[in-house]
């Protein structure tokens, strides 16, 4: 399931939502702009970190196995729900 470092939900899905530094949401494909370089968030613990990111929590139907399963995953669900 999860693996620290794979941040694939982060970079995969759009957000429609407003985001801090992103106004107008982030396109899917698009990394999050808080998402550091070791594929961290850098809003992470903090109280401005979106809600959504807050709510959302690794399972093994979006994560799978590992980062190329959850590439996969997500995508897919991506361009399901586009």
């Amino acid at each position: 399931m999860y693996k620290i470092g794979c941040a694939f939900c982060c970079i995969a899905p759009s957000i429609s939502a407003p985001l801090p530094g992103m106004p107008d949401g982030k396109p899917a494909g698009v990394p999050c702009a808080h998402l550091l370089a070791d594929m961290r968030c850098e809003l992470f613990g903090r109280p401005e970190r979106p809600a959504l990111c807050a709510r959302f929590h690794p399972a093994a139907d979006v994560c799978g196995t590992g980062r190329d399963n959850a590439i996969w995953l997500i995508s897919e669900l991506e361009a399901a729900t586009a």
